[in-house]
């Protein structure tokens, strides 16, 4: 463990093994949060000494989330969503973003950390109009996702869903197949859906990512870069919306963007026919 970071004090939820970090605690610590334990503050820092920019890229990946989820509404007229892999709350979530622009849009928030679940219903507060839940579960069971009484009570599957994975199947080796686990997502969802990504990738700088990889992978998580090729792979036969597969700063940016390939992320969004 890094020198600096021993807190003997600390206290975890129930459920909660603050002896082994995870991505959700490491996140929450790149972006200023105090929802993290020593053994996520440990790993994240040896992140950030192999990617220097890496809060940034985090920030980056917050914005993402915001102008997807502000262009769906508006644009793609899409009124709920499925968020998976959501993380420590951190506002504006997904769907207070949402209902800015349309009070009744309902929102499933997804994850497998339990203390996820501790702030999820304190800070995923609704607008009356709308509605916001949480499922605990995992990506790599797409069926107890489906069919959670929470999701079914919440969502109308039968009108298009915004489906959202940020920076989450970079937790799934290849070995697992997560291109399978993502086909089986969108196969559930009507036409008219909507699938966003963001993914980390070593086509920018090999160097940085591959250690930041070997910091991650060395504390016992599992964490994979992808290439642009295997990221688009996720979006099958759906139809990309503009600009396509894009560094992740790049997908229609609110202001000009000096360098897009500083946050070392994939992005894209695709539409199903």
């Amino acid at each position: 463990m890094a020198e600096g970071f021993s807190t003997p004090t600390e206290v975890a939820p129930p459920g909660v093994n603050i002896n082994v970090p995870h991505s959700a605690r490491i996140y929450d610590y790149w972006l200023g949060g105090k929802d993290n334990f020593a053994v996520d503050r440990a790993v994240g820092e040896a992140m950030i000494q192999a990617i220097p920019g890496m809060r940034y890229m985090a920030g980056e990946n917050r914005k993402f989330v915001h102008r997807v989820a502000r262009d769906l509404v508006q644009k793609e007229k899409i009124h709920q969503f499925l968020d998976i892999g959501t993380g420590i709350p951190t506002r504006p979530n997904l769907h207070e973003i949402a209902q800015q622009h349309e009070p009744s849009a309902r929102v499933v928030y997804v994850d497998n950390d339990p203390i996820v679940l501790v702030h999820a219903r304190a800070l995923m507060i609704s607008n009356p109009a709308g509605r916001s839940e949480y499922i605990a579960a995992d990506l790599r069971n797409p069926r107890s996702i489906l069919t959670h009484p929470a999701l079914r009570e919440t969502l109308d599957l039968q009108r298009p869903v915004g489906l959202t994975l940020i920076a989450i199947l970079m937790l799934i080796a290849d070995a697992d197949d997560p291109w399978s686990l993502v086909d089986e997502l969108r196969d559930a969802l009507p036409s008219g859906s909507c699938l966003a990504i963001t993914h980390p990738t070593a086509d920018f700088n090999p160097t940085e990512v591959g250690a930041a990889v070997e910091a991650a992978t060395g504390a016992g998580m599992t964490l994979v870069a992808r290439t642009r090729e295997a990221v688009t792979r996720f979006f099958g036969d759906w139809e990309l919306l503009e600009p396509g597969i894009t560094p992740v700063s790049a997908w229609r940016p609110d202001t000009k963007v000096e360098d897009p390939e500083a946050a070392y992320y994939w992005s894209g969004v695709a539409r199903k026919p």
